[in-house]
């Protein structure tokens, strides 16, 4: 069943020299997660941060960690971002040759596992591990940079995760990243959704607007 709206700001597009003080504002804000986008410059074409930055990062909030690892391989970095502070750690099928291993690894260190999709990555991938989630997060974007335009064929593939995750009768967030905005936001929630990353749509016009902004995206 598809769950109340939260959302989960990509400090991506925050101010990187003041990063612990963004984090504070957006949990003022309302923001439900912090969603952290972790990039080698290799299974995506951009570097971010490390396990060192999620853990200066802790505390300053007491909102879950969200962390969307873009790299590959993943699994040798899972336990390092788990003790960092993580609460859910996110990887791709594409990341590493055993995709049930990779979940039952970050279940194993006591953090929520989730699954991202690219737009070319098929909903079917999700067949055979979608019951031992507690994520799913549609990209609707190609992974590696901030600021891109929504791809509407991930409508599709949002109904299409919704369908199968009620189907199984267990909780598991729906989550999509990539163009979030008023007018898309409101389409990826009627496709399915219950968690957006917004980034740009955030942190736009400073720490003043973030409430405005966070309230926006909710509907």
């Amino acid at each position: 069943m598809q769950q109340p709206v939260r959302i989960a700001p990509s400090i991506l597009s925050a101010d990187f020299a003041r990063l612990g003080e963004e984090v504070r504002a957006i949990e003022a804000a309302g923001a439900d997660y912090v969603h952290v986008d972790v990039m080698d410059g290799h299974f995506v074409p951009n570097i971010t941060i490390g396990p060192m930055v999620v853990k200066a990062l802790r505390a300053h909030t007491s909102l879950p960690f969200d962390v969307h690892l873009m790299i590959s391989p993943a699994d040798p970095y899972l336990d390092a971002f788990a003790e960092a502070g993580a609460d859910i750690l996110t990887v791709h099928p594409e990341a590493g040759p055993h995709l049930h291993r990779s979940v039952q690894r970050i279940k194993a260190l006591g953090k929520k596992a989730g699954v991202s999709l690219n737009p070319a990555t098929p909903a079917k991938m999700l067949d055979y591990v979608l019951e031992d989630l507690d994520l799913v997060l549609v990209m609707s974007v190609n992974p590696g940079f901030g600021g891109q335009s929504f791809i509407d064929s991930q409508l599709r593939k949002i109904e299409a995760i919704r369908k199968a995750i009620d189907k199984t009768g267990k909780t598991i967030d729906l989550e999509v990243d990539g163009g979030i905005d008023g007018v898309t936001a409101r389409a990826a929630i009627d496709a399915g959704a219950d968690v957006l990353v917004a980034g740009t749509a955030t942190f736009r016009g400073g720490a003043a607007n973030y409430a405005a902004n966070i309230a926006a995206l909710r509907g």
